[in-house]
């Protein structure tokens, strides 16, 4: 048997990371299985679906590298299937058509509540044979078992067992004829030849309920795993007051997709003690036996560890590739700066994202409007003058201007005075990123060219000249 997974999102929202999470690990296992990844867009809810989430679902996928073998397929396309099967199960006696209206239910639940009883449909018209109420638009229920249980054995749960009893007969079809998630789901997978149906264990009480729909369409049932939640750090469910965004906010904020992807993986899953997973090692290791109980907290911190982790080892031509729309973003045309693979090979070791790495760079792309004030202080003082005007004009003429060539001539200069190299160093620094840190001044020139360097030289002299002795 072929092992299928379905990755299945609602486009009502935009895809988080607990979403993105499950996609990871029915990829991973489907993967490691050499199954079959399948995407499947539930939009059957036709208020609260929108082109816009569908779009961040697709986008986000892909930006994470989240392939499907098919798809997407999506459910307002299939309306067909699941009224065919609306009609099996009532033609079969496993459905029937209830006339309650939202008065009815809502006085139903009220007296049930005012009782101390679980609120629940309660049956009144399973075995309705009379003259439907006029002008009321039926729905259509599945005929619960009411007797027995319902049992699996969970991936990550382990054995689950519940009561018939405790479950009512759920609107499977609405009045307007539109099916409703647990049916639709249920042909979808049947359709669809899914084996393992692996998702958030917000769906578990669903479970059952569509063991009985998957048992009553006669169809084979699959293995599920539901996975855990994602807690913040203080316990409580993962929201976006703990920074629960959208997938593509993150690659926004300058995270790589492998990065957050090894993030992910490990928030309910471990491999010993390892940290780092490489994609190839994530496909050998994962295994759904594997997956932990207990919920997981998200942590940022460990996050951005893991990204300034990918930013450092990467190579950096892949680096390079989520550098330059941030580049973009915030210099917009970058034809007068160094390419974004030279940017990358400045600035990775001190930047955890690339937003922060972008920010960085801007000496690379614009004229800085003022030094650093504590830095220029220091080290553009008249001292700084006599080294300054040497190397401008051993630089004015230099014809290989490459790092290694620029690093010689700062070092003729520092030689020729007879001072340390920072006498020379760290007022060229300041000169040419504004600042007093960065990254090694050959490869600073290197990157702005002959003009730029020039000219930030002929600024500082000017700010020299300028400032009292």
């Amino acid at each position: 048997m072929k092992v299928r997974t379905r990755f299945a999102p609602s486009p009502t929202g935009y895809l988080h990371v607990g979403g993105a999470r499950t996609a990871l690990f029915c990829y991973l296992f489907t993967r490691r299985m050499g199954g079959e990844f399948i995407l499947r867009v539930e939009d059957t809810d036709r208020e609260r679906s929108t082109q816009e989430s569908t779009d961040a679902i697709l986008n986000g996928m892909a930006w994470l590298g989240l392939t499907p073998d098919e798809g997407p397929y999506f459910q307002s396309e299939r309306t067909d299937h699941y009224k065919a099967a609306v009609q099996q199960l009532l033609d079969r006696g496993l459905a029937y058509r209830c006339y309650c209206s939202p008065e009815e239910l809502e006085s139903m639940r009220e007296l049930q509540m005012a009782r101390g009883v679980k609120p629940r449909y309660d049956g009144r018209y399973r075995d309705f044979h009379g003259e439907p109420p006029a002008g009321v638009d039926p729905v259509i229920r599945f005929r619960n078992p009411q007797s027995g249980a319902v049992a699996w054995d969970d991936a990550v749960k382990g054995p689950v067992e519940v009561a018939n009893e405790e479950l009512d007969d759920l609107v499977i079809a609405r009045s307007d004829g539109s099916p409703t998630y647990n049916l639709t789901v249920v042909v979808d997978d049947i359709q669809m030849g899914i084996t393992h149906v692996i998702r958030g264990d917000d769906h578990v009480s669903n479970t059952p309920r569509q063991i009985n729909i998957y048992r009553a369409l006669e169809a084979q049932v699959p293995v599920f795993a539901h996975l855990p939640m994602i807690l913040g750090d203080d316990g409580a469910r993962l929201s976006k007051r703990h920074g629960a965004i959208s997938v593509m906010q993150y690659r926004d904020n300058g995270y790589l997709p492998d990065a957050l992807l090894n993030y992910l993986v490990r928030l309910g899953w471990s491999h010993g003690d390892q940290e780092v997973f490489s994609r190839e090692e994530m496909v050998s290791m994962f295994r759904l036996e594997d997956v932990n109980r207990a919920p997981s907290s998200f942590n940022t911190e460990k996050l951005n560890w893991i990204n300034h982790h990918y930013i450092q080892n990467q190579p950096a031509e892949e680096v390079a590739q989520e550098l330059d729309w941030h580049l973009q973003h915030m210099y917009g045309d970058l034809t007068n700066g160094p390419p974004p693979v030279t940017v990358v090979r400045l600035l990775r070791e001190r930047a955890e994202t690339l937003q922060e790495m972008a920010g960085q760079a801007d000496f690379l792309y614009r004229e800085f409007e003022q030094y650093e004030e504590k830095a220029a202080g220091k080290q553009l003082k008249p001292a700084a003058r006599e080294p300054l005007q040497r190397l401008r004009e051993q630089l004015e003429t230099l014809e290989d201007w490459e790092p290694e060539s620029l690093q010689q001539t700062i070092q003729g200069v520092v030689d020729a005075l007879g001072v340390g190299f920072g006498k020379v160093g760290q007022p060229l620094r300041v000169s040419l990123t504004g600042r007093g840190w960065g990254p090694g001044n050959d490869q600073v020139m290197a990157a702005l060219g002959r003009d730029v360097t020039l000219g930030r030289l002929d600024r500082a002299l000017a700010f020299i000249e300028a400032r009292p002795d």
